[in-house]
C-alpha cells in the first residue's frame, strides 16, 4: 500500500499523542526558531532526530516541529522509534524488561534503518515506511509505504536516538533535557492507566536506569546541534546550540 501527502504525513500506528495546542507565545518562537535552522541546511530531503530521556516530551515537540515546518512550505513525514521496536512475541528470545535489557534489546534498529532512514536520504528511494511493528496491537505495517518527496523532511522522535547504529543518518540532531524527576512523575502520571501502581517504578528501574547508560556510553549532548531544557513546557531554552 503507497500514501502520498503534501503536509504532515503520520503513521499507521496506533500509538498516537496528539498535538498540543500552543502553551505560550515563548514555545511557539523557539519551535520556529528552530524550524529555521533545520530548513536552511538544504533543499533536499532531511532528517531529523529527536532525541531525550523518557517522558521529556519528543512527541509533543516533533509534532510541535513538523506542523511548523509544513507551515513554512514543506512536507513532513513524521515517525516514532517506538513504532520500530522488535516484536513482543520474540521477547523470549532475549531480556527487554530489565533497564539494561531495554536498552539493548528494545528497538530494532535494523529495521529503522532500511525502512525508514535509507529510503528518506537525499538519494534514497523516497519509499518509506513510517511504522514498522504497531507497539500496541503488533500488527507488522512493514508494507505500508510513504512516498518522500524530493524535498520532504522526516522528524523522528525517540530515546536513544543518537545511538550508533544510527546516528550517522540524521541530517540534524535535537536533544530535549529534562531533570530526573521531572522525567519519573510525568512518565509514571502518562502511563498510570495501563500500568497501574506499577508505573514509577517501570519507570525508575527501567527506563530511568536504561537512560543513564545510554548517557554514560553515547554522550547525547556532545552530538547534538540544539539542545532544549524542556522541563517547563511553556518556557522551554536553548541551552546549548
Amino acid at each position: 500500500m503507497t500514501s502520498r501527502w503534501t503536509g504532515v504525513h503520520t503513521s499507521v500506528s496506533t500509538w498516537r499523542q496528539p498535538c498540543p495546542v500552543p502553551a505560550s507565545p515563548e514555545r511557539t518562537a523557539l519551535v520556529k526558531k528552530v524550524a529555521d535552522r533545520i530548513l536552511a541546511l538544504d533543499d533536499g530531503r532531511l532528517r531529523v532526530g529527536i532525541d531525550g530521556p523518557t517522558a521529556s516530551g519528543k512527541t509533543s515537540f516533533g509534532h510541535e516541529l513538523a506542523e511548523q515546518i509544513s507551515r513554512m512550505g514543506r512536507s513532513v513525514l513524521r515517525a516514532s522509534l517506538d513504532d520500530f521496536k522488535k516484536p513482543w512475541r520474540d521477547r523470549h528470545l532475549y531480556d527487554r524488561e530489565s533497564g539494561e535489557g531495554y536498552y539493548r534489546n528494545a528497538f530494532d534498529y535494523t529495521a529503522v534503518t532500511t525502512l525508514l532512514l535509507q529510503p528518506c536520504s537525499s538519494h534514497g528511494s523516497g519509499r518509506v515506511v513510517l511504522c514498522g511493528i504497531d507497539p500496541l496491537t503488533q500488527v507488522d505495517h512493514s508494507s505500508v509505504v510513504t512516498i518522500a518527496s524530493s524535498n520532504a523532511v522526516l522528524v523522528v522522535d525517540g530515546v536513544f536516538a543518537f545511538r550508533p547504529e544510527i546516528n550517522e543518518y540524521w541530517d540534524f540532531r535535537i536533544r530535549l533535557e529534562t531533570l530526573p524527576e521531572i522525567s519519573l512523575r510525568r512518565g509514571a502520571e502518562r502511563d498510570r492507566d495501563w500500568a497501574g501502581s506499577e508505573a514509577e517504578a517501570l519507570h525508575r528501574e527501567r527506563y530511568l536506569l536504561s537512560e543513564g547508560l545510554y548517557v554514560a556510553e553515547v554522550d547525547p549532548l556532545r552530538l547534538a546541534d540544539v539542545v532544549i531544557d524542556n522541563t517547563v513546557f511553556g518556557r522551554p531554552q536553548i541551552v546549548q546550540g
